[in-house]
């Protein structure tokens, strides 16, 4: 069965990281494509699963930016730094409910109006690079800058100078020019639009869902922002994701299956929790202060007086064949101290308190094993590229310094990605590997001791359950036998 899920991310693509709009314009469309700024060709002609590709431009763009090449080597010669922003990507998940078709036109629709429409221009392409597992998704490449009037970019920023009364530019002495603050000519880098955006692709999906009858929704806000107790699955990557569908199990994987059981596991129980409170409420005939026990002993009715089970401990319960049934039952009730239903309620929400705890426990061990299974994913990639980084980079022939690129593509992309990720995570911070295993396997350990004693929990609800299906057939029973004597004197009389 396939569920609608949520995916939106967003990052730019820089030349100060090494980047090119044009390579990228090349991988995601499976284009061959030639940077006239470095003189770099990229062919990712045989790379599969692109299904779809268009460039959308709005009214202001030159129609000769419907080639691609054209496009990406024109926003290439406008940025003049060398730590220039050239794109922005949008990767958004595609909903497996819908058709090929279906989400073709959904993400065209999604791009010309949230981003077209505003003055970018838009290089939408569909991957779907293995429709037996519905991974369909698209990456919409967005322009920064944006255009005047005659088609030509204008500036992402402009200086505005501070004035004195007279309308006169104020000079520092000290900086040695004149005062004046960078404004933004557009509002496309405000942290806020990222959020308008995100909150965009959500009301598209649910929209798309709802025309096709699907009651099901997304959600583009954090579990935590929402308010859920549930913790978020890890990402699983492209490679985890190819391991995992040829059946290799992965750390990302397994990591994956054991934060779904959790969370399945402990939102079941909150439910039946909610289920005994609600039927706790209802129990309003019945006096709160009514012995528990001897309410149980009623209602089994099998010779047992409750003068027996008062003050019995319960390895003698079990001896006493006439106790089987309710051995359990009592032993809950005596262990717990339980004598009436005010204090079942009590143990209901001190349940209720106990599992959240744990739960929240969980999710900030589940959050730091996430972070050091991503630690020790990408050292591997980090120590075994390393030499090969390091000798491109000590290569000075522009020539040998290309070919060598392109032979050793694979070993360079995987070293500088897994640097970045650790240049953000560890913030120049010693790699210690052999740590972070340690840190794992502890955590894990903890983990499955606070998995136990949500399992013990899980284990009390199901007895509280069955004690108030036991109260609750009393009473209906012993309203019966009223009833029958109310209408027996009603004959008499």
């Amino acid at each position: 069965m396939t569920i609608a899920i949520y995916h939106c991310s967003i990052k730019i693509i820089s030349r100060g990281k090494g980047k090119s709009a044009v390579a990228a314009a090349a991988y995601r469309s499976g284009e061959k494509l030639t940077n006239d700024y470095d003189g770099t060709t990229h062919d990712f002609t045989r790379k599969g699963g692109v299904v779809y590709t268009e460039i959308l431009l709005p009214d202001k763009a030159p129609r000769e930016y419907t080639d691609r090449s054209t496009l990406w080597n024109a926003v290439e010669a406008v940025e003049k730094s060398k730590n220039a922003q050239l794109s922005r990507e949008i990767e958004i998940a595609l909903p497996n409910e819908l058709s090929e078709a279906e989400c073709i036109t959904l993400a065209k629709e999604f791009a010309q109006r949230t981003f077209v429409d505003k003055g970018m221009c838009a290089d939408v392409c569909i991957h779907n690079p293995n429709r037996e597992q519905k991974n369909i998704h698209a990456h919409i490449m967005l322009t920064m800058r944006p255009l005047n009037e005659d088609g030509t970019w204008d500036d992402k920023q402009k200086k505005e100078y501070a004035l004195d009364n007279n309308g006169n530019k104020i000079y520092d002495k000290r900086k040695r020019t004149y005062k004046c603050r960078t404004v933004q000519t557009t509002d496309w880098n405000g942290r806020e639009k990222a959020e308008e955006w995100r909150a965009e692709w959500e009301n598209f999906i649910n929209s798309a869902l709802a025309e096709k009858g699907i009651i099901e929704k997304v959600d583009h806000r954090s579990f935590e922002r929402q308010g859920k107790l549930e913790k978020p699955t890890v990402h699983m990557g492209v490679a985890a994701t190819q391991m995992e569908r040829k059946g290799i199990r992965t750390i990302k994987g397994d990591t994956n299956r054991e934060i779904k059981s959790i969370n399945a596991k402990t939102s079941a129980l909150l439910k039946r929790i909610e289920v005994l409170d609600n039927e706790l409420a209802k129990m309003k005939e019945i006096p709160k202060e009514d012995s528990l026990l001897e309410m149980l002993m009623r209602f089994h009715d099998n010779g047992i007086k409750f003068s027996e089970v008062r003050g019995v401990s319960v390895s003698n319960l079990k001896k006493i064949s006439k106790f089987k049934d309710l051995t359990h039952l009592i032993a809950f009730v005596q262990g717990h101290k339980i004598g009436t239903l005010s204090e079942l309620a009590e143990k209901n929400s001190e349940t209720k308190s106990g599992l959240k705890n744990y739960k929240y426990k969980l999710i900030s061990t589940q959050k730091r094993m996430k972070e050091l299974t991503e630690l020790l994913d990408n050292y591997p990639r980090y120590k075994d590229n390393k030499a090969v980084y390091l000798e491109w980079q000590s290569i000075t022939n522009p020539k040998k310094k290309e070919k060598f690129y392109d032979k050793h593509y694979g070993e360079i992309v995987l070293f500088k990605t897994a640097k970045s990720f650790f240049d953000i995570n560890q913030n120049g911070a010693k790699l210690t590997p052999k740590a972070w295993q340690r840190e794992l396997e502890e955590l894990k350990k903890s983990a499955e001791v606070d998995r136990a004693k949500v399992e013990k929990l899980g284990d009390d609800v199901a007895v509280m359950e069955t004690l108030i299906y036991n109260v609750q057939r009393l009473a209906n029973y012993e309203e019966k036998d009223k009833e029958i004597q109310r209408r027996r004197t009603a004959e008499l009389e």
